[in-house]
């Protein structure tokens, strides 16, 4: 997931595509070139604009309120493809272009992007300095994960359909997009679920307080993964009353985060270099060339959003010389690398490992020796790269489906470059949303808690007792992300749902909500999983949008 990490903080997981969807003449070659419009659409286009302005902060609030109150943020851009499929059917002249599926793949792109850009490449790393004491460091980071994360999208931009990244790639989340935006034209009646699903999530979140956005990601990722998310949130929620004392004071959910991180590193890794190179039947649009191209352009604007980020925080004078030049070219380095193994797992199997990333990269800077307020600003740039670049992957895998599957090689550029001018509108937004809104949360404690574990993990570099700890709760982490395998992720789900506090009974919800999706894909088949995707995004968006009208900004409760 993101994890993320499910598209997981990583990172929310869309099944794996079935072999029979994989086959289809074409690679679901649905378009054909008689039928793409003269021009793509433009993101620009004032009717256009408005929408993506309203669903991209709609989308970023979602990201905030699923990543501080769940763990993860999972994929929207469903949400902005079928609500653009319902405005085209409001019977005015003024709506018809909403109609055109290339339209609605750009809204598709901006709601995604911008609830990624808000949960995962900025709230997530500007609590990491709040929580150590500095929250003067916190705007001074905005700014430079901003920059960063705009630099993420747009080295994928540089690379998208080259060998590395080829668009006849499988990006799970993007064919699952595409798909959804088919299906809906194909049948329409299925547009009318995100409403029953919005509907659902709003009163069961009002009504119970519980999180309603569990049943929704319940409904939408994978089924091992989240299982064992449930099963965490049930442990943590009832550890006092299982082992006599609150696991999370004993650093227990942080150890077993950190040794499932390092495993699913090592899995990530293994799968990238145990597939050997890409194939495709198709001519690539990006030549070698440009992939070398592309990377080093992005290492290049690394170096200089590392330096600015360092001025802007203070490091370029809280460090000595050669300390400050080892941390800009580790920054940098990291970044490019965080990106190219997040963006190549999620090429290949829909799951990205943004968190465990970060971590292994903030424990490498550990031992270098930076100094906690150094580590607290490398781990939230690290963590600010790599989110943005996997879901522009997903976003641009579904537009290439969209728009013909490649047969009109100058339409599909075109289209790309409409789609990256979208993704950056959106992160515009979501910054806005952030900078606004990023203390409501903090005050009320409300962090990803993936950002305590960074933080207990710079804490423990001066306590030999939490080190002690970690790495002895680190070996069962490992354990069971290993057992579990690279596409289960069992292991990282596990560990998030030991991180969250509170939400015990949701554990219960996650674990009934994955029974009944089981039970109704025996009984009904891949029909009912195919509704079960539109009514749990309506679900994440109904319960999003009550939980921060009523705990995050305080209204509608007295």
């Amino acid at each position: 997931m993101s994890e993320d990490e499910s598209k997981s903080g990583g990172g929310d997981v869309v099944e794996t595509p079935s072999d029979e969807i994989q086959r289809r003449e074409g690679y679901i070659k649905r378009i054909d070139r008689e039928e793409l419009p003269e021009t793509h659409p433009s993101p620009l286009n004032p009717k256009i604009l408005v929408v993506n302005t309203v669903l991209s902060a709609l989308g970023a609030i979602i990201g905030l309120e699923l990543i501080t109150r769940i763990g993860i943020a999972t994929n929207t851009s469903i949400i902005g493809a079928i609500v653009a499929i319902l405005i085209a059917r409001i019977p005015f002249a003024l709506f018809d272009d909403f109609a055109q599926i290339n339209t609605q793949n750009l809204v598709q792109t901006a709601t995604s992007g911008a609830t990624f850009a808000a949960a995962n490449a900025l709230l997530l790393p500007i609590g990491v300095p709040w929580l150590l004491g500095r929250p003067d460091l916190v705007l001074p980071l905005l700014v430079g994960v901003s920059l960063a994360l705009t630099v993420d999208a747009t080295v994928l931009y540089w690379t998208f359909d080259s060998e590395a990244f080829p668009a006849e790639g499988i990006w799970p989340p993007g064919i699952a997009a595409g798909e959804a935006i088919f299906a809906a034209a194909e049948k329409g009646k299925k547009s009318m679920y995100l409403v029953y699903g919005g509907i659902a999530g709003a009163i069961g979140q009002y009504v119970s307080g519980i999180p309603m956005s569990l049943v929704g990601v319940a409904w939408i990722g994978n089924v091992w993964a989240l299982s064992m998310f449930g099963l965490g949130l049930f442990v943590r929620g009832y550890s006092s009353t299982l082992f006599g004392y609150d696991i999370s004071e004993a650093y227990i959910p942080h150890g077993i985060m950190i040794g499932a991180g390092v495993v699913a590193l090592l899995q990530i890794v293994w799968v990238i270099f145990g597939d050997g190179g890409s194939e495709s039947d198709t001519e690539l649009t990006r030549s070698p060339k440009h992939l070398m191209l592309g990377l080093g352009r992005g290492i290049a604007l690394y170096l200089g959003v590392a330096v600015l980020t360092a001025a802007l925080t203070g490091i370029i004078s809280g460090l000595e010389p050669t300390m400050f030049v080892a941390w800009i070219l580790f920054v940098a380095c990291a970044a490019l690398i965080s990106e190219l193994i997040v963006g190549l797992s999620a090429m290949h199997a829909g799951w990205f490992p943004a968190f465990a990333v970060s971590l292994i990269f903030l424990v490498i800077g550990l031992l270098i020796g930076f100094p906690p307020f150094s580590l607290a600003v490398l781990v939230g740039f690290v963590a600010a790269t790599g989110p943005c670049f996997a879901d522009m992957g997903y976003d641009l895998k579904a537009g290439w489906m969209l728009r013909g599957s490649g047969e009109d090689a100058d339409f599909e550029m075109e289209g790309r470059k409409k789609q990256y001018v979208a993704e950056l509108f959106a992160f515009i937004i979501a910054i806005a949303v952030v900078f606004f809104f990023h203390e409501a949360y903090f005050t009320q404690n409300l962090f990803p808690p993936i950002d305590r574990v960074y933080v207990a993990t710079i804490e423990a570099g001066a306590s030999a007792d939490i080190a002690r700890t970690l790495a002895l709760w680190a070996v069962p982490g490992a354990l069971v992300q290993f057992l579990g395998g690279p596409d289960r992720q069992i292991g990282i789900l596990f560990a998030t749902g030991l991180l969250i506090g509170g939400v015990g009974l949701g554990g219960l919800v996650v674990l009934v909500a994955i029974a009944v999706r089981l039970f109704l894909i025996d009984r009904y088949g891949e029909e009912a999983q195919s509704s079960l995707y539109v009514l749990g995004a309506g679900v994440i968006a109904g319960s999003a949008v009550t939980s921060f009208f009523t705990s995050t900004l305080g209204v509608l409760r007295e």
